[in-house]
């Protein structure tokens, strides 16, 4: 019996469910990076890192490539970059839903 749809996506958004992740799939939409590079860019130690870089790899949602002693990553699929877009322009709108409720409550007018 195969998993059901709706529960594969859940799986999918647990995996984007960890900030440094988030990050790295960030700096990946850009270009290519090496480890060195996300370090500094992340924030957190490089075993940390490394941890998270292998939940995205298991996920396939990155690839590597060795050149010399550096791992380079890359996104597995383009679309990676357009879910983020989306996710960005989601929070967006509910953010500035959240201001115009701040910005009532401010004001002293309520609904």
């Amino acid at each position: 019996m195969s998993t059901p749809l709706y529960q594969l996506k859940a799986e999918f958004f647990k995996t984007l469910g960890h900030p440094v992740r988030i990050r790295v799939l960030e700096l990946l939409a850009e270009r290519e990076h090496a480890v060195a590079e996300m370090l500094p860019e992340v924030g957190v130690e490089a075993a940390s890192l490394s941890q998270q870089l292998a939940v995205l790899r298991k996920s396939n949602l990155v690839v590597t490539r060795r050149e010399g002693s550096s791992v380079y990553y890359a996104l597995t699929d383009p679309e990676i970059v357009e879910l983020l877009r989306v996710a960005r322009s989601i929070l967006s709108g509910v953010l500035e839903g959240q201001a115009e409720l701040l910005a009532d409550l401010k004001a002293g007018r309520h609904a």
